[in-house]
């Protein structure tokens, strides 16, 4: 599977580790090349600079051969405006873009993105933690 990764934080960066390893193509972008020193010396996958919501550059990562497209920035903003522009431009079948405010990733999925909001999946792994509940186990060799 082809996947494109805008934004090499942590959570970019290991989600493109762990897809690498798992034997996908992985491109994964940012607009800060000393971001990339987050992915292992063993990542097969390609680093990019630039800005996801560029159509130029989106085109030089292979947007038109991707089959999911994941927006992982900081900014919930660029994470939609560039999810829309995979999605509504390109015609990337699956679209997965993370926002943090909760209300706004419940407006986005309505308006059909796939999100996520890790404000709300911390929450819930920290009320497992609180409640005594079981929390989801991160699998060995993913981490």
């Amino acid at each position: 599977m082809k996947v494109i990764i805008m934004g090499c934080g942590r959570v970019g960066a290991t989600l493109a580790k762990m897809l690498d390893r798992e034997g996908h193509n992985v491109t994964i972008l940012d607009v800060d090349p000393y971001a990339f020193r987050r992915l292992p010396a063993d990542f097969r996958g390609s680093a990019l600079v630039g800005n996801g919501t560029d159509q130029e550059v989106l085109l030089r990562a292979g947007i038109t051969e991707a089959d999911v497209f994941v927006s992982a920035t900081q900014g919930d903003n660029r994470n939609v405006m560039a999810a829309q522009i995979a999605k509504h431009v390109f015609g990337v079948k699956r679209v997965v873009c993370r926002i943090y405010d909760p209300i706004r990733e419940q407006l986005y999925r309505e308006l059909g993105l796939e999100t996520f909001s890790p404000t709300i999946v911390g929450a819930l792994h920290m009320r497992a933690l609180v409640l005594g509940t079981p929390v989801p186990a991160v699998p060995p060799g993913l981490r």
